[in-house]
Formats: C-alpha cells, sequence, structure tokens
C-alpha cells in the first residue's frame, strides 16, 4: 500500500476542511509522497527560511562583511531571538537567551545552580530522563568534586523525594519517548517550598505545548531550537534564567561574549548583567538566522489552537492504531486521552525498528527509540487528520503483511 492509494473518509475530511491551522501547511517546504511524523526531532523547513539564510549570507555577510555585527546588529542576534523565544515560553525578554546546544546551557545552569545551593547535595531527577540531562548532571558532579550526589526517583514520586537536602530538581517537561507531561507549577513550588531550585528541560514543549514559565513561578529552563521550532539541523539552543537569580547565578563557562565589557579586551573576567552572562562563544550567525525564521512563524500562532489540534491529532492516531494495530502486538506507551500530554505518540512492539524502518520506505517517517519503541511526532501546523488516518493505513498494512521482515528493514542505522 502507497500513500498515493489512501482516500480520506467523509468525516476525515470534513475535519481538516474546519481545521483553524489548515493555512499554515503552505508554510513549509514537505516533499511529496511523505507524512512526516518525526518534526518533534527535526522540524520541517519553514518556506521562508531559505530566503532568510540566503539574505544573511549574501547581503549581510557577502557585501556587509564584518560591519554587519553592527549594522545588521549581529551582536545582538542571541537577545533578539531569545526575546521572540520569550514570547512563547511565557517569559520576558531579557530572560531568555539563545546560545549554544541544549547540553552545554544543562551545563551551565546545573554547574551554577550548585555553586548558589551550598549545603545541598542532593540533584534529583527521573530514571529515563533524557540521557544527555543525566549525562551532564553526572558530568558536572565530577568535574567540582564538591560532594554532590544525583538521586532518580520515579516521577510519581518526585514530589515526596524533595527534601532540604535537595539542590537541585531537573526534569523534561514533556518526557522524550513516553509524551508524558509534568505539571510544572506544582512541581516548581514543592521544590521551592524545600528550598530547591527547579531547572526544566523544554526540548519537547517549546513550540508544541503552551508554557507559561512565570507564572508557573520556574527557576531555569533550557530548550532545543531545531524540534518543534522549525530551526534546522543543529539549531542553536535557548535557556532562560528568571530574572531574581541573574544576579546570584554565575555560568561556569566564562567565555568573552558574556563579559561585561567583551570589546575591552580585559585580562580579568566579570561576568554580563543579566541573561547576557550566560554566552559564552562568539553566535553562529546562519544559524540563529534559520531559527529565527521558524521562531517567527510561531508568533503568528495561537498556542491554545495549537494545543487542541495537537491532542485531537494525538487521540485519533492513537484511537486508529488500538483499533487495527493491538491484535499485531502494538502497545501503547504514554498518555491516553484525556491526560496531559506533550506532541507526540509512541507504540511498543518488539520489532518496532524493522518495523519503522518499512514505515519511512513507504513515506512514512517516524523515528525509533530503544529498546522497542516506535515514535510519531505530531505537528499541528503541517499535519492533515488525512495524514494521520493514512499514516495508521500504511502501518496496517506493513504490520499485516510483514513487509517489515524484509532483510533491508534490519539493518541498524547509526541515527535511529
Amino acid at each position: 500500500m502507497t500513500i498515493s492509494a489512501v482516500s480520506p473518509s467523509p468525516d476525515i475530511a470534513a475535519r481538516d476542511a474546519a481545521d483553524a491551522l489548515a493555512t499554515y501547511r503552505a508554510q513549509f517546504t514537505l516533499p511529496d509522497g511523505v507524512i512526516y511524523l518525526d518534526g518533534n526531532s527535526l522540524g520541517a523547513l519553514p518556506r521562508d527560511t531559505p530566503a532568510r539564510v540566503a539574505q544573511v549570507m549574501h547581503d549581510e555577510w557577502g557585501t556587509g562583511l564584518i560591519r554587519s555585527w553592527n549594522s545588521a546588529d549581529w551582536i545582538g542576534a542571541p537577545q533578539r531571538v531569545g526575546a521572540k523565544i520569550a514570547r512563547l515560553v511565557g517569559a520576558e525578554a531579557h530572560e531568555v537567551v539563545v546560545a549554544d546546544s541544549t547540553s552545554v546551557n544543562l551545563y551551565k545552569l546545573i554547574v551554577a545552580a550548585l555553586g548558589a545551593q551550598r549545603g545541598q547535595p542532593v540533584v534529583l531527577s527521573e530514571p529515563g530522563n533524557f540521557p544527555t540531562d543525566l549525562y551532564m548532571v553526572e558530568t558536572a558532579i565530577t568535574t567540582l568534586g564538591t560532594g554532590h550526589r544525583l538521586e532518580l526517583a520515579p516521577r510519581e514520586e518526585i514530589v515526596s523525594r524533595i527534601t532540604e537536602d535537595t539542590a537541585l530538581v531537573m526534569l523534561t517537561h514533556v518526557h522524550y519517548k513516553t509524551a508524558d507531561m509534568f505539571d510544572m507549577a506544582a512541581i516548581t513550588a514543592a521544590a521551592q517550598a524545600k528550598g530547591a531550585l527547579v531547572l526544566w528541560d523544554l526540548s519537547h514543549s517549546a513550540g508544541a505545548v503552551p508554557l507559561a514559565l512565570n507564572a508557573c513561578r520556574a527557576d531555569m529552563a533550557v530548550g532545543c531550537g531545531y524540534k518543534f521550532l522549525n530551526g534546522g539541523p543543529g539549531a542553536p539552543a535557548f535557556l532562560f534564567v528568571a530574572e531574581r537569580h541573574h544576579a546570584a547565578l554565575r555560568s561556569p563557562l566564562g567565555g568573552w561574549m558574556g563579559h561585561a565589557r567583551p570589546f575591552a579586551f580585559v585580562d580579568e573576567y566579570e561576568p554580563a548583567p543579566g541573561i547576557a552572562r550566560f554566552l559564552c562563544g562568539t553566535p553562529p550567525i546562519l544559524a540563529v538566522a534559520a531559527l529565527e525564521s521558524g521562531v517567527d512563524l510561531h508568533l503568528s500562532v495561537d498556542m491554545q489552537q495549537v494545543a487542541v489540534k495537537s491532542r485531537a491529532l494525538c487521540e485519533l492516531f492513537i484511537d486508529l492504531v488500538e483499533a487495527r494495530c493491538a491484535s499485531y502486538g502494538v502497545t501503547l506507551v504514554g498518555p491516553r486521552r484525556g491526560a496531559p500530554r506533550g506532541s507526540h505518540v509512541s507504540f511498543r512492539h518488539a520489532d518496532g525498528y524493522a518495523i519503522m524502518q518499512a514505515l519511512i520506505a513507504r513515506g512514512v517517517i517516524g523515528d525509533f527509540r530503544a529498546p522497542d519503541i516506535m515514535r510519531f511526532g505530531i505537528t499541528p501546523l503541517y499535519l492533515r487528520f488525512a495524514d494521520i488516518a493514512a499514516a495508521v493505513d500504511v502501518l496496517e498494512d506493513v504490520l499485516r503483511t510483514e513487509a517489515w521482515r524484509a532483510s533491508a528493514h534490519q539493518v541498524r542505522h547509526a541515527v535511529t
């Protein structure tokens, strides 16, 4: 079965006709014959991005040359784009900056938090958190050598495990495998009541679900630029630090862009005031320009409409897969109807990797997360209800015919 052979039912067609976000699909470059269910891992290309990057390359770099650090405000790009992302995550403009990668930003904020939390030895997280988050805690603790330790607790026990010994609670708001969502406000309040700081990873939240960092009294957060924000492969990340912590937290990476007077070229490091102290090296201007294009697109969207459509698409996908594919050993991982969730859906199958390869070969692109999870990103700005129904048609056919058993689908690629 091919995607082109699938026709939507009248009910599905009616839902697409009534979709308030339907016009946004045309603002993305999407290849024919593909249903892209991996925007939670790499967002699709916005149509305006190539022209914007070309402008930076040909005009600002090609003609303006080094003058563009001033004339095109390259020097202000991290704060300018950070201020735009702040609007998407419910923060003030001066509390968010674009910089480095998610991993590097995690390290900065982990070390900054532990430096400020004297006498509290515990960093609390959950088992199965995204690996880089846990790796960065382990690396920071080893590097600091200050006797801190990482403790892991099941998500349902997080609040009860926060004590006066907890320096930092570090959690991913939307779980990268399951799409389970933490109650940010409740956990932040519980941690702060015990004197702990909270660091949120928003990599599967920003651009996917409504966020309100300041309303939740969040302390710190990091987020990814290349997933739902459509910034392109390897896009710069962002970090948030609440204004009340700016003076107390100090980045462990004292790069020149985080200096109070970077062009004074003095030998001694003096951290910049505010969020700028968390900058480090020279910003990658071409990459920041691509990210800004994706962020600008999101700023034209009502995130509440995105959330409503996301839930409808997720629930349709779950209902159809469970009705038509459960007999083949496919089981849901993550939230069911009505529960808080992110914008991806995961199913477990013992041969999930090969099944996903068979789907990709037929134009339904998701991804696989070891040991057995098939993950499908639900991106409301360019996915239609008809796409969801067609994807399930292909999945059912792959399972029924056991097309996934082909030898080509058994080969493990470097990126899954």
